[in-house]
């Protein structure tokens, strides 16, 4: 019995490659590769989770963004857009609808009252709470097949790839 891997999409497309341009390095595909093909395999999962609790993956980040702040659970648009690395306008859009369904207020600052702060009401609290338990324990199914100390090691890993890339990108010009 052998203890190679049984090969995978990915293995598959790098022997396509490596058939029709053989002097073409293919590794970054062994990463980069299935870390896009895993993105892609799990989030229906992970937008069907969302979608049960009325979000979709959006909303999901700006409740959640504002949830883990903890008290008093409210920022700045800035802060928020910041955080989630999108435009003020789809910020914008997306608290449009949070404020609708009754999720988020708009409290103006009392330091300024040209700005204002994002709330999460007592109903958002909880549904980002019960989003986000309902998210992590559908997420960890995905990962039941590594031991403990294979998801450690492949944690650090990644972290490592991530901090390596955001280096990279601050250097570059």
């Amino acid at each position: 019995m052998s203890d190679k891997p049984k090969p995978d999409h990915v293995d598959r497309l790098r022997g396509q490659w490596a058939r029709e341009a053989p002097d073409i390095d293919t590794t970054p595909m062994t990463i980069l590769g299935r870390a896009y093909r895993l993105s892609n395999l799990i989030r229906p999962s992970i937008e069907a989770t969302f979608a049960g609790f009325g979000l979709d993956r959006g909303e999901f980040d700006v409740i959640s963004t504002l949830r883990r702040s903890g008290p008093p659970y409210r920022l700045t648009p800035t802060d928020l857009y910041t955080s989630l690395m999108i435009s003020s306008g789809g910020l914008t859009h997306r608290l449009g609808r949070l404020e609708k369904a009754g999720l988020i207020t708009r409290e103006k600052s009392p330091e300024d009252g040209r700005s204002f702060f994002v709330a999460l009401t007592p109903e958002g609290q909880t549904r980002a709470e019960e989003a986000f338990r309902a998210d992590m324990a559908s997420e960890m199914q995905f990962l039941e097949k590594l031991s403990p100390e294979k998801r450690a090691a492949l944690a650090d890993l990644l972290r490592e790839l991530v901090q390596g890339v955001e280096e990279r990108d601050a250097d570059a010009p």
